[in-house]
């Protein structure tokens, strides 16, 4: 197990440039199943989430390889439609394979899925939209069994707008014998991205970034080469570290728009920002304000993934917050690690109090999940002495080089085993 040593108080300056979004590659390395032609989704990171969805790839018989930063999916002898549990209890996006095996195989065996501890994630948009294209669904001791005859287009409606019940109807309808309208589809940036590289791929995908989607089943799909959109939530990350720890930097990338509230929410804070094509830049200087209310919602909301690292922000700005989760019961799980430090934050349910503190101090914490992980990092930048996060799994599996990243951003940063 490794952990990071951070000795704050240091202001960030320079740039850095956001990764290729890990809630997109997921999916997109998902789909590659979908055609026996050879695909490339490029400057994958490396991260463990991409590693261990490269397994289940390798485990269903595709070939996978990492090129010169670039993920090589070679999928002609893939016949295997069962994924073991050992993968997808480490995995939440192994539920996107379902659509793409139904569609390839006509069959599906998954474990439930699991990931981080962040609160029950149901999947039962996901089998009810499968069924609804023909699907017949069993499920038994801890496992999904599904298979069809043929996959057909149907009218479907999500009663709210997931993000993973939404690319697994495409996935799954992609290939599906006449036209599938979805309504009420999530509208998430990642989404339009799956589109994008669906229809590189031959489909006839259109709507994505707008709550109807209509996909028109053709008969194949070739093989294609993709470069994935940047991740907006790494970007937020190192937007609201400026934020804490003060200083200016920019973020290349990310367009402003995918990250729109939270922008206003920067601002709202105090800090100065100038965004130009791909490029953010964020000056923070004094003790900013707290912003009364955060409530997380699905996009364009306020993004549930950067609600930890905004909490970790109000911790130190002067007034008072609320934050509201809307999507995961039990998200606010990192709280008893802030209070660690300082951070004066009561949970009640899903709302969370939080007074500013005028600064935090150094401790030992530990992540408990990705976001929460990267909260801490965040508060142990801007906190007074030295601090120590354990349990960095939780971390490499949404961000690469996350201590370099940030030591060339001025931090003072390391990584040790322990």
């Amino acid at each position: 197990m490794d952990k990071f040593i951070i000795e704050g108080g240091r202001r960030l300056f320079g740039s850095v440039r956001a990764q290729s979004a890990k809630n997109s590659v997921l999916p997109l390395l998902a789909a590659c199943i979908l055609t026996e032609e050879r695909v490339t989704v490029r400057e994958t990171p490396p991260i463990t989430d991409v590693a261990c969805m490269a397994q289940i790839l390798r485990e269903l018989g595709a070939e996978v390889v990492f090129r010169d930063g670039n993920a090589v999916v070679d999928s002609a002898n893939a016949g295997d439609h069962r994924i073991s549990s050992s993968l997808t209890k480490e995995l939440r996006s192994s539920v996107f394979m379902l659509g793409s095996l139904l569609s390839r195989f006509h069959r599906a065996v998954i474990a439930y899925p699991g990931g981080c501890d962040i609160g029950l994630r149901p999947i039962d948009l996901h089998l009810n939209a499968l069924k609804r294209l023909g699907v017949s669904i069993c499920e038994r001791d801890g496992y999904i069994y599904c298979e069809c005859e043929k996959l057909t287009g149907a009218e479907i409606v999500l009663d709210f707008p997931s993000v993973g019940a939404t690319e697994n109807i495409l996935l799954a309808a992609v290939e599906a014998e006449g036209r599938t309208v979805l309504e009420g589809a999530a509208k998430e940036p990642e989404i339009v991205d799956l589109q994008n590289f669906l229809n590189a791929m031959g489909a006839n995908v259109a709507g994505a970034g707008s709550d109807v989607i209509v996909i028109e089943g053709v008969k194949k799909l070739h093989g294609a080469e993709y470069l994935p959109v940047k991740d907006r939530i790494e970007a937020g990350t190192f937007l609201i570290a400026c934020a804490l720890c003060g200083g200016e930097i920019e973020v290349s990338g990310v367009k402003s728009e995918s990250l729109g509230l939270l922008l206003h929410k920067l601002r709202e804070n105090g800090c100065k920002i100038h965004t130009k094509n791909d490029k953010i830049r964020i000056a923070s200087y004094g003790r900013l304000k707290c912003n009364r209310r955060i409530e997380t919602m699905p996009f364009p909301g306020f993004p549930t993934d950067l609600q930890a690292q905004m909490t970790a922000l109000n911790s130190v700005c002067e007034g008072g917050a609320l934050i509201v989760e809307n999507l995961f019961e039990t998200r606010f799980k990192y709280v008893p690690e802030l209070q660690k430090m300082g951070a004066d934050i009561e949970v009640k349910g899903r709302n969370a109090f939080v007074r500013g503190v005028k600064g935090l101090h150094g401790a030992s914490v530990t992540a408990g999940d990705l976001r929460g992980g990267a909260a801490l990092v965040l508060a142990a930048l801007g906190a007074e002495g030295t601090s120590e996060v354990y349990d960095l799994s939780h971390i490499d599996r949404g961000y690469s080089d996350m201590q370099g990243k940030l030591k060339n951003l001025g931090a003072e940063i390391k990584r040790v085993r322990v």
